[in-house]
Order: structure tokens, then C-alpha cells, then sequence
């Protein structure tokens, strides 16, 4: 662990922990934002997906930017830029139409600070140790989702939800700041290497088996705790925005738990591959449950949603279960590619469970119309753990 200790790579952390808290915050200012602005489910599911999809776009543009001008510029700049842009425009707006713009500045900020880390690591160290760098880097980051639910209300209830946005812009341009001063770039490939190029990295035929998990298995989760389950559980069983806080809470702190011990049990296990189709076929039946008892009770289901994000290691370990087949020359644009995939799924199915929850609410009562955004994120996974167990093993010896 060594490795994470650096001023660079903690700095990093810090910028993705960020990421995670704007990514999910929406969950908990859900009915403040329909008080104040009269933004419902379907705005802020709007807004939330207008991140996911600025976040795609920028993937391969970042991936050419973290080898023409490396890591450290590269994060310092688009965090700077949308991270506390989009956090100005949100404290200020006035029209639900306002959140979507803060949110694809957000998106856009957010897209390098993960991969300066995994370019880093994918430079650096070897293809076995990834899932183990990825998972902690990605399990601390997610302490950002943490203070996005409970903490969050608390600040929210104290200074009002419009100064706490000020306070993180500032905060924002505070981090990349500290980006730009400590992160060293990490050693070029040779010369004599091949141009990267997406065409040769499509060629990689590893990936194809790979990549149709990648694309879903994030999106449930990413979704669900940082859009629906505020919703779900205010219009299902009632709940307040002090309990709404507290069962994200608890999602957040699976996704440190899951994250940060998948290192260890993937040397348990000998196996990314092995280990992802665990985690799937957990969400996967976590998801079925939710489907058919969503109206059961406040507790079963909060216990369910903390269930889902027990998951979210899965993405680091597709990461580097993608990674080990890729050569060197392919390494930066490769990681940014596949993340690319896995956040361009997370905003497709936030755009595509708006229409769903539409239709399903205009015709069902609340616990049904949810049961179906449920359904929704569990048919893709299904076919995507299809596709997974056919890909190609990746063993940790």
C-alpha cells in the first residue's frame, strides 16, 4: 500500500471522493430541489444522467489528454473547470433546466480524476495489482458518497443547501489546486511502441466478453443509490430526509467496505473473473427481491438497497480483469476506453429508467412503479453476466 501514500495519489483520492459525493448528493437534496425548484424524479433523473453521459464523453478525450499533457494537468484543469463551475451554477440556479446544466459541467469536471490514478497505476505497477489499487482507491473515494447522504443533510440543515454548494466549489478548487502541485507523471512508453489507436484496442478479443458486464454492472447501484432511492423511499414508505440520509449512509459505507477488502479477496480467490461473478450474482438477487417485495417494509428494503452497493466492487475488478489482456501501448487509452463503457451505462440506463418510471407511475401505485425501475436494472445485468462467463480467466497466483 505503499504506493497510495504518495502526495500524488492521495490527492487524486481526494479529487475522486469528490466525484463520488456529486455523483450521488442528488438522492438526498431530492425533496428540497422538488420544494424549492420543483424538480421531480423525472428532472433529477434527467440531471443525474446529463452527468453520467458528460462523464462518458470526455472518457476518450481524456485518455488522449493523460498521455499528451499526463495526469496532473490533465485532472487540474477539467476539475477546476466543471468540478467548481458546475458547483457554482448549481448553488445558483433557479429552473430545474439550471441542475442540468451544473450536472454536465459536473460530469465533465469529475471524468479524468479516477483515471489519473488508474494511469498511474496502469504505468506502474503490475496487471495483478490492480484490482487491489483500483478497489482501495476507489473504496476511500467512495467516502465521498458518505458525506453525500447523512453529513450532507446536517450541513444542509445548518448553512441551507445553496451556501453548502458555494462552500464546495471552493473546496473544489482547493483539491485541484493540490492536484496540479503534487501529482508527478508517470514514465512514458518506449518509442518503438505501436500508436495507440481505438481500433487496435477493439481488436483485443479478450474484451469482447468482458465488456457487456462492464457496460451494466456499475449502473445499478451508481443509479439507484444516487437517484432512486431517495424518491423510492419517500413516496413508497414516507421517509424524511434525516432517514433517507442514514440508509445512504449505510449504501456509502458498503461501497468503502466492498471496495477496500477486494484486494485482499481477490488473493483468496486467485480470481477477478471469479470474484465479479460472485458480485453479480449477489446484485442480481438482491435486485430480484427488491422487485418483488417493494412495498414489503421500510426496513427490509433499506437493508436491500445497503445490499446493492455491497457490489460496487465489481467495477474495479472488471477494470482489471480488462486490463491484464491489454498491451502496454494500448494501457492509457485502454483504461479510459473501458471506463467509457462503464459510465456511458450507468447514463443510458439513468436516461432509459425515466420513461420507466413514468409509465410505471401513471398507471401503478408507488411500491409497483418502483418494482419496475428494479426490474428494469435487473434484465441487462442477467444478460450481462451471460456474456461474462464466457470470458476469458485471468488467474492471481
Amino acid at each position: 500500500m505503499r504506493w497510495i501514500m504518495s502526495a500524488g495519489i492521495l490527492s487524486l483520492t481526494l479529487g475522486y471522493t469528490l466525484s463520488q459525493f456529486y455523483r450521488a448528493f442528488l438522492a438526498v437534496l431530492s425533496p428540497t430541489l422538488h420544494a424549492e425548484l420543483g424538480a421531480g424524479p423525472a428532472d433529477l433523473a434527467l440531471s443525474s444522467g446529463l452527468w453520467y453521459f458528460a462523464f462518458a464523453a470526455a472518457q476518450l478525450p481524456v485518455g488522449w489528454a493523460l498521455d499528451r499533457f499526463g495526469p496532473g494537468r490533465t485532472v487540474a484543469a477539467l476539475l477546476a473547470f466543471g468540478g467548481a463551475g458546475g458547483a457554482a451554477v448549481f448553488a445558483m440556479a433557479q429552473q430545474p433546466w439550471h441542475l442540468h446544466v451544473a450536472m454536465t459541467l459536473l460530469g465533465i469536471g469529475c471524468a479524468p480524476v479516477m483515471m489519473g490514478s488508474f494511469y498511474i497505476f496502469a504505468r506502474t505497477l503490475p496487471a495483478s495489482a490492480m484490482s487491489a489499487a483500483g478497489g482501495a482507491v476507489v473504496g476511500i473515494g467512495s467516502l465521498g458518497n458518505m458525506l453525500g447522504a447523512a453529513p450532507l443533510v446536517w450541513v444542509i440543515g445548518e448553512i441551507g443547501w445553496r451556501p453548502t454548494l458555494w462552500a464546495l466549489a471552493v473546496i473544489t478548487l482547493a483539491v485541484s489546486a493540490t492536484i496540479a502541485s503534487f501529482v508527478s507523471d508517470p514514465p512514458k512508453p518506449a518509442e518503438d511502441q505501436p500508436k495507440a489507436s481505438l481500433r487496435g484496442l477493439l481488436q483485443v478479443r479478450e474484451l469482447r466478453f468482458i465488456l457487456p458486464l462492464l457496460g451494466v454492472t456499475y449502473a445499478a447501484s451508481a443509479c439507484i443509490r444516487g437517484l432512486w432511492a431517495g424518491p423510492y423511499l419517500t413516496e413508497v414508505f414516507g421517509a424524511s430526509d434525516q432517514l433517507i440520509g442514514w440508509v445512504t449512509l449505510g449504501m456509502g459505507i458498503a461501497m468503502v467496505t466492498a471496495n477496500l477488502s477486494v484486494g485482499r479477496v481477490v488473493q483468496l480467490v486467485g480470481s477477478d473473473k471469479k470474484l465479479s461473478i460472485a458480485n453479480t450474482l449477489l446484485l442480481c438477487l438482491v435486485l430480484a427481491l427488491l422487485w418483488l417485495f417493494p412495498g414489503t417494509s421500510l426496513a427490509l428494503s433499506s437493508v436491500l438497497l445497503v445490499m446493492v452497493c455491497i457490489s460496487d466492487s465489481s467495477y474495479s475488478l472488471i477494470m482489471s480483469h480488462g486490463r491484464a489482456f491489454m498491451p502496454q501501448h494500448l494501457v492509457g487509452r485502454g483504461i479510459t476506453f473501458l471506463n467509457m463503457v462503464s459510465i456511458a451505462g450507468v447514463g443510458i440506463m439513468q436516461f432509459l429508467s425515466r420513461p420507466v418510471y413514468l409509465a410505471s407511475s401513471a398507471s401503478h401505485p408507488p411500491a409497483a412503479a418502483y418494482s419496475y425501475i428494479f426490474l428494469f436494472f435487473l434484465i441487462p445485468l442477467v444478460i450481462g453476466l451471460g456474456f461474462y462467463l464466457f470470458s476469458a480467466e485471468d488467474r492471481h497466483d
